[in-house]
Formats: structure tokens, sequence, C-alpha cells
């Protein structure tokens, strides 16, 4: 089997049906499929043998067990089943429990700008950045973001909200997902969270959890070593895609806004949390898992930090065209606190159009270069 999970409108049915065109498709969407896979699950699949694509399978956990009888009666047959969900944590449950041994697990994210600009290569960082890497927006560039956007917070919160954390209050829900939206790229404090929303601290948690489950946010643990001391142990918080960030914060981009982009308060955050997808991107498609980090003590901070092999690369992410010495101090310090011999690489990643040196062996990098 293959496990195909992500947020909503990341691709993953239009992926498997370009790849596995002969696959027969069953959505659980449809109330009537997934009620039937979910009480009568041997029909259904007598209904829809293998090979087939059955997406949204989250609507139907009492399937997963039925899927591992099947799959082992022709444990010799590779891909058998396509199965897609949107709520990952669930899945992941029911895959652990069921599936231990017999599924391989990818996960899709929105579209990097290495990706958005091998097919539309005039696109720029600061689009990419607005308009987020929802394929949708990238395919057609008259659908308005915003709107976009707003309809996908509106069937997010109806669909996948309410079947996740059993919610009654979607106002609250949305207050607190735009209070995370303005503490993108900054440590997580859960108990400020809650106090400004209004909510309990275990709401808060539960809360946040979903937004986990679901694809939207994305934590970033720091990095440890025996040799750094009185290190920050909360994790940051970043939004998945930096498109929907923009659409909460309600920055837009086009000729008439660009100003307004440059100017907003939160543009520092809304560049780091997208640098912090084209970085996720690079190491998945490096094949590393558990590799990024970030690196903070009660003073200074390194936005990422990525594990390989012992050694380290330390990047910062800055909102500037002409980043100088000074922007690479804190690359410095860490490089002293670790060790030379340990760092591998450093770099702040910038909107400059062309990489350049900064001194003391880092450079300015544009972020087009990590794709």
């Amino acid at each position: 089997m293959v496990v195909l999970t992500g947020a909503r409108q990341t691709g993953k049915t239009s992926t498997f049906r370009r790849l596995f065109p002969d696959y027969e498709l069953v959505t659980l969407d449809l109330p009537t499929e997934a009620e039937q896979a979910e009480k009568e699950p041997q029909s259904f699949l007598r209904r829809h043998p293998s090979p087939v694509i059955i997406d949204e399978v989250q609507y139907a956990p009492g399937l997963f067990r039925y899927l591992k009888v099947a799959v082992d009666s022709n444990r010799g047959h590779n891909g058998q089943f396509l199965i897609a969900g949107s709520q990952k944590f669930s899945l992941m449950g029911n895959v652990s429990e069921s599936l231990a041994g017999r599924a391989d697990i990818v996960e899709l994210e929105t579209l990097s700008l290495a990706e958005i600009r091998s097919v539309l290569p005039r696109t720029t960082p600061e689009s990419a950045m607005v308009r987020g890497g929802f394929p949708e927006l990238q395919a057609n560039p008259s659908i308005d973001h915003i709107a976009f956007y707003n309809s996908y917070l509106a069937t997010y919160l109806e669909r996948d909200v309410r079947s996740l954390a059993n919610i009654g209050n979607l106002r609250d829900f949305e207050r607190f997902l735009r209070a995370c939206a303005l503490r993108s790229a900054n440590l997580l404090n859960k108990a400020d969270l809650a106090r400004d929303v209004g909510v309990s601290p275990t709401t808060a948690n539960h809360w946040l959890s979903t937004l986990q489950a679901s694809g939207q946010v994305v934590l970033l643990e720091p990095w440890f070593s025996n040799r750094t001391k009185s290190i920050v142990k909360s994790p940051k918080l970043y939004f998945a895609d930096s498109g929907l960030l923009c659409a909460l914060l309600n920055i837009r981009f086009n000729i008439r806004s660009e100003e307004a982009l440059y100017e907003a308060p939160a543009v520092g955050a809304i560049w780091e949390t997208f640098v912090f997808a084209q970085l996720r991107e690079r190491e998945r498609r490096a094949g590393r898992v558990g590799s990024l980090f970030f690196w903070r003590d009660r003073t200074r901070e390194v936005d990422f930090v990525i594990e390989v092999g012992g050694r380290l690369e330390l990047f910062e992410a800055k909102w500037t065209e002409v980043p100088g010495p000074s922007d690479a101090v804190n690359l410095e310090f860490v490089r002293n606190v670790v060790g030379k011999s340990r760092i591998a690489a450093g770099a702040v990643i910038c909107r400059t159009p062309n990489g350049y040196p900064l001194g003391n062996g880092f450079r300015a990098i544009p972020v087009t270069e990590l794709g």
C-alpha cells in the first residue's frame, strides 16, 4: 500500500490519478461510500477490488483492519491499495495499528518555489510567498488568492475541524487560528496563546494538535548540544504555507500593493515562514527526516540548523536584498559555540538576485538557490 497524506488541496488525488490512470478511484467524501466502508467494509472492498485509489479514507477508520486482511492475502503484490487522507495524525494512528510493515507513507505539502518555477520560471519569490503553493492557485493565475483562501478556510473549518476536534464554536477556533498566524516564526507559548484567545490551556493544546493533524501548522524543535547551556526548549510555530498565512494577515501582492507588503510589520516573519517551507522541501528531496531545527539561547537565535552526519548547516532568513556582515553575527556566535569543525556551511537566505560572500566564511544567498 501507499498512504499519501497532507492538507486539503495539496494535490493528493490529482497526483494519484496522474500516476495511476488505470486504477479505480473511490472517494469517501461521498457519505454513502463512507458509510458502507465503515459499516460494511467487506462489501465495500468487494465492490472496489484492488488496484484502487481510496480517497479521504479517514472518514472510515474501521476499513483499515479489512485492508490489512486484503493486503496479507497477497503480500507479494505491491501497490494494491493507494489511500489518501487529509488528517494525517488520525490516519497515521490507524496505519500504525493495522498496516505496520505493509504501507509506505508519503506526505504531500504545497508546492515549493523550485517546483513552481520549474513550470512558471518568471515567478518571483515575493509573489510565491504571498500567493502560496497550493497547486490550483499556481495552475490558474486568474484565481483571486484571497477569495480562494477565504473559501478554503470556510471548508476547512466546517469539515476538518468539526470532525477532528468536535468543536462547537467555530468562531472561537477561527480566532485561535488567526492568533496563531500572528505568532508564525515565533517561539510557541501555549499559555499566552490561550490567554489571548480566551480559552483554557487544555483547549489551546487540543486545537493546536488539530492544526498539526490537518497539515496547517508545523512545530520546529530546537537543536541541542552538550556544549550549549540555557537553551530554550520550546518549539517554534510555523504555518505550513505562507500564502494561507498572508491571507489570515490580510496581505495581498499585486502591482498596487507591493509597497504595503514591504512595509507590513509581519513581513519578516512571513519571509521566515516561506524560507522554512523551502528548507523542508530541500530536506525531503534529499531523503532526510528529522534533520531541521533552530538554535536559541537566552540572547541569540539562528533561524535554521540542519544536521547531517554530525555536521551542521546554519541559516538565517532575512527580508532584505542586501544583507551585510552584521546579519551573520549569530551565525558566527553559534559556530564559535559548537566548534568550527562541526559547521559545514552558513548563509543568510535573502532576496538578493545573486549570492555573494559576507566574510568569515558565510554567504548571502537567494532563496532560489535552495531549489
